[in-house]
């Protein structure tokens, strides 16, 4: 069997340095990097994972806890990307994931009890109800954590820039002419409070008064929820000219209503959705949306967990917020601004 150590006698290199780059650390010239991956392919090298957990006390195991309360599962775009970004940063750096969950041979058990039965180096809460009981025992007990578009003192987290994309959109919307701007906006998350203080904040700024009506609530990626919403928004004898929605998904529905009423898109009524989904983007016109960067998402979960695991002593617990861009879509149009 090949080992490491014949690795480094074909490649001229220390053991260390082999180490070094079949573990993704970074103090190693790309060209040794190279070198040793080619050297690794050619003979056949296989790490034995038992030797290295012995060795190093690590399982090279990462846990993912993933609680979708509306069953969306992988179907949720934007949860499906950011796992996926996950997953290949993690296995660049040679660490495997699971998912984690409340039972154990079907008997039931916490999410803490769970990752401990799996030996996990660490777990990425990546979608969960925070304020489950269960969910803060793994977040504070001593294994390392990093929790997504959440977040908690001393732990790391990695923060979709919620509140920025939605002024941005705001300020987007009132610069193409619009002022009777309604808002469609999910259910209560913290995700859902920075987006709104976002939206307050950006009406602030540009002295706009948005009536009560103007905000309404639906489940996000609901399209039926959405649907509902929308038609409340028409109803009114002053009906928005732009509706900003929740989530590119559940604008489906809303897009339906619109449809239903004999209304244009952007021709009687203007929309903006939020997300930067494929699904929008393909349909005509294509949806004004704010794109969230899910590849950048996933992968500074995987590399803060690692860092907190390989190196606990010196990780600090930073809270990293990603920003995202405006997709100017075709869906929101020029007016004369009102008075």
């Amino acid at each position: 069997m090949v080992s490491m150590k014949d690795i480094a006698q074909e490649c001229g290199v220390s053991v260390a340095t082999v180490s070094k780059a079949l573990n993704g650390q970074q103090d190693i010239s790309e060209q040794t990097r190279q070198r040793i991956f080619e050297a690794v392919k050619e003979m056949g090298y296989t790490a034995n994972s038992a030797a290295r957990a012995l060795k190093t006390n690590r399982t090279y195991n990462l846990g993912i806890l993933f609680i979708d309360l509306q069953n969306h599962g992988f179907m949720h775009e934007y949860f499906a990307a950011t796992l996926n970004s996950f997953r290949i940063e993690s296995e660049r750096c040679g660490y495997d994931i699971t998912f984690i969950n409340s039972n154990v041979g079907h008997q039931n058990t916490s999410y803490l009890q769970h990752a401990m039965y799996r030996r996990l180096d660490g777990v990425a809460v990546i979608c969960a109800d925070y304020q489950d009981p269960l969910v803060q025992e793994l977040i504070y007990s001593d294994i390392p954590v990093v929790t997504l578009d959440h977040a908690f003192y001393n732990r790391a987290a990695v923060l979709s820039d919620n509140m920025n994309g939605l002024e941005a959109l705001v300020h987007y919307v009132y610069g193409r002419g619009h002022r009777r701007i309604a808002y469609i906006y999910g259910n209560p998350t913290a995700v859902t409070e920075n987006r709104l203080r976002g939206f307050y904040r950006a009406c602030e700024a540009l002295e706009l008064k948005i009536p009560d009506e103007y905000l309404t609530e639906c489940e996000y990626h609901e399209p039926a929820s959405c649907y509902r919403a929308t038609k409340q928004l028409l109803a009114l004898p002053e009906p928005p000219t732009c509706i900003l929605f929740s989530d590119d998904y559940t604008w489906l529905g809303g897009m339906n209503a619109i449809r239903e009423a004999g209304l244009r898109i952007p021709e009687d009524i203007s929309v903006v959705g939020y997300d930067g989904v494929h699904l929008a983007q393909a349909l005509n016109p294509p949806l004004t949306t704010w794109q969230q960067n899910t590849e950048e998402l996933g992968r500074l979960a995987a590399s803060m967990l690692i860092e907190r695991i390989e190196h606990p002593r010196t990780a600090a617990p930073e809270h990293v917020v990603v920003t995202g861009r405006l997709l100017e879509g075709g869906t929101v149009s020029r007016l004369d601004a009102e008075p």
